[in-house]
């Protein structure tokens, strides 16, 4: 068995002995190895470089190769067979040394135990398609960009006993039909799986060179690109391309640091984040976000430990030595974590606060997340302000979701920030 800093392969040993004929060994990302099990819907997800396509067709080679299966290899729109998968799936069967064991020609794919490969498009063949009987294993590729009709004509088509619906894209906007249906909204029976290049044991130096220049240079077009993550809209998130996520070492040495807490309620979480403030950027280096966490359990989640739910949080360096300041609407709790040994007051609130410290964040030439902190990276593409679902127009709303960070953040300036038109220019830290 071997192993990468990237990943870890799945070898035959492990995907038990269901191949017969085989190849001496084969490999597949860690993650793909869900591919075996029986699910009525397989859902691979990501950014570029994490051979979704790759392994999906590796493991169809396989299962073919082994017994008697009809797959059709299916994507919204194929003008030609060279629009389709056969390619890919041609190069997994030479690749595995299991040329003997298929019949390939131009068009179609047979195997000999009787498996067989169709191609078709959603959008011209749909009609073909809802005649087609006895499919098995069906396979979306490139599954973005599948209009919701397709999809309301294929899934009652694909209605063998025991059969599977595969499907692997990269996403494009939260709102494709894909995207809602089979990741924010996936039927039972499902299992999805986000994979991407640092889940790829064999990703290229030649794509890895790609990946940090666009990392270097947009990281928006990264984020969507290469993490896997929906587009947004660039001018109504809030901070857009002010933030960076990069790997900092936080000085140990004449820093102040700020510590805010914003109070957890029913799905939403309790959050406490730490940031300083250098060469007039904030850098925000630690984080911690519980989920339905009961008071109880909040010092374990800020300072560390053990909690009575038996969860491990890591906690934050210092909470315990440096000041909170937290959202003032919990005087309960702010009482509460006082008892038990946190310096935690409330931050002052006012009407437009939000605004006036959205404004005050601004202000900073940068703001950088440290890639640990992954609510925070989450919450810099997903805060935003409104848009008009109609005009497309920004709107100067805020919409009040994905800001449990931001909102600790906010807190933590408690006295730095001020109203609107009080003190002229506002105070900076001094560096």
């Amino acid at each position: 068995m071997s192993s990468s800093r990237r990943g870890r392969e799945t070898t035959s040993d492990e995907l038990s002995q269901r191949f017969r004929p085989r190849p001496q060994r084969f490999k597949l990302p860690k993650r793909c190895s869900f591919l075996f099990r029986p699910f009525r819907y397989k859902v691979l997800y990501g950014g570029r470089g994490g051979a979704k396509s790759w392994s999906i067709a590796r493991a169809l080679v396989l299962l073919a190769s082994s017994r008697k299966l009809r797959i059709l290899c299916a994507r919204e729109f194929q003008n030609s067979i060279g629009d389709s998968v056969h390619r890919l799936l041609v190069d997994q069967i030479n690749e595995l040394g299991l040329r003997n064991c298929f019949q390939v020609t131009d068009k179609s794919i047979r195997s000999t135990s009787g498996s067989e490969f169709l191609f078709k498009g959603l959008r011209k063949s749909i009609a073909e398609i809802k005649s087609t009987e006895g499919i098995d294993i069906c396979w979306v590729e490139e599954a973005q960009s599948v209009s919701a009709h397709s999809w309301e004509i294929l899934i009652p088509t694909i209605r063998k006993e025991g059969s599977e619906i595969w499907i692997s894209f990269n996403p494009l906007e939260e709102t494709d039909p894909t995207y809602q249906q089979f990741v924010i909204n996936p039927p039972p029976n499902t299992c999805v799986v986000k994979i991407g290049w640092e889940n790829n044991p064999w990703f290229p130096e030649v794509l890895n060179q790609e990946r940090l220049h666009m990392q270097a240079i947009d990281l928006e077009a990264y984020d969507h690109i290469w993490g896997g993550h929906c587009k947004t809209i660039t001018d109504a998130v809030i901070f857009g391309r002010r933030t960076a996520v990069e790997t900092f070492d936080t000085p140990t040495e004449g820093i102040r640091f700020f510590y805010g807490a914003d109070w957890g309620f029913a799905n939403d979480p309790t959050a406490l984040v730490r940031s300083f403030i250098k060469d007039d950027c904030l850098f925000i280096d630690h984080e911690a976000f519980g989920y339905k966490v009961e008071i109880d359990d909040t010092p374990a989640l800020f300072a560390g430990g053990r909690g009575s739910d038996g969860r491990e949080y890591p906690g934050v360096p210092g909470a315990r030595d440096w000041p909170i300041k937290a959202d003032a609407a919990r005087p309960e709790t702010i009482s509460y974590m006082a008892r038990q040994g946190f310096n935690v007051t409330g931050a002052a609130k006012w009407e437009g606060c939000v605004e006036d410290g959205v404004t005050h964040l601004k202000g900073f030439k940068r703001i950088v997340i440290h890639e640990r902190c992954k609510h925070m990276q989450e919450e810099r593409r997903l805060y935003r302000y409104k848009v008009d679902p109609r005009t497309g127009d920004v709107l100067p709303i805020i919409v009040d979701a994905f800001n449990h960070g931001w909102d600790a953040v906010r807190y933590s300036l408690d006295g730095y920030i001020q109203k609107r038109g009080v003190g002229g220019v506002w105070a900076r830290l001094a560096q």
